[in-house]
């Protein structure tokens, strides 16, 4: 997996670092520094070998070990768990990713089935944060949930039919699952939850980007 850009490497975990390229003209002391302070592998390259490594390198490319998927097993202390139902977009995930991090959120459930994966454009819209969130793919979304159940947590799912975010009284441990970005909730995903959330909305847009939905919950409860 390559990642480029300065602030990505900045936020990166230098432990998942397997090699660095580095254009022959890079002049960020910095990072070099840095490299140089952790034995850091780096290879001076041509800065067009560089842009077909990477686009919006700024002259530094990142090549890392695979991600790692943690288990259920992992989550010990966790009072808010985010369930992805079968999101699809890197982007989307990335943002996510950097919302649940900022919110202290440590652990994300994704299917391992048709749903986005931890690939560049992942880590790189993440720009770090994946380092403090741990990604657990599972085989089954409801045994996921039930679980999590088992473990104490209230499971929230969002759906443009439900209750008011607002007005919801929040357990102890939550469970917040976010659908799709064209289906939304699958149905037994749906019918293992125990309250289904809305955002309302006052405007003639009648549904939310999924980072964005996910961001507005993620902070707006539980809190």
């Amino acid at each position: 997996m390559r990642v480029g850009g300065k602030n990505v490497f900045n936020e990166l975990d230098l432990k998942n670092i397997r090699k660095i390229y580095l254009a022959n003209n890079f002049k960020d002391q910095n990072i070099m520094q840095k490299i140089k302070d952790h034995n850091l592998k780096y290879i001076l390259t041509d800065p067009k070998v560089i842009d077909k490594m990477a686009p919006h390198n700024q002259g530094i490319v990142v090549e890392l070990n695979d991600y790692n998927y943690g288990s259920m097993d992992d989550i010990t202390d966790d009072t808010f768990v985010l369930i992805l139902d079968h999101l699809e977009d890197p982007h989307n995930f990335g943002a996510i990713i950097r919302s649940c991090e900022a919110r202290g959120i440590k652990s994300i459930i994704i299917p391992k089935d048709r749903s986005v994966v931890v690939n560049e454009t992942v880590m790189k819209t993440s720009t770090g944060a994946l380092s403090n969130v741990n990604i657990i793919m599972v085989n089954n979304l409801v045994n996921a949930i039930n679980k999590l159940k088992d473990k104490g947590f209230f499971i929230y799912a969002a759906e443009a039919d439900g209750e008011d975010y607002r007005k919801v009284s929040y357990a102890d441990k939550i469970c917040l699952i976010i659908g799709s970005e064209g289906f939304g909730l699958s149905r037994l995903v749906r019918e293992n939850a125990d309250v289904i959330l809305s955002i309302p909305m006052k405007g003639h847009v009648n549904s939310l980007n999924a980072s964005v939905s996910a961001g507005i919950l993620i902070f707006g409860i539980g809190e």
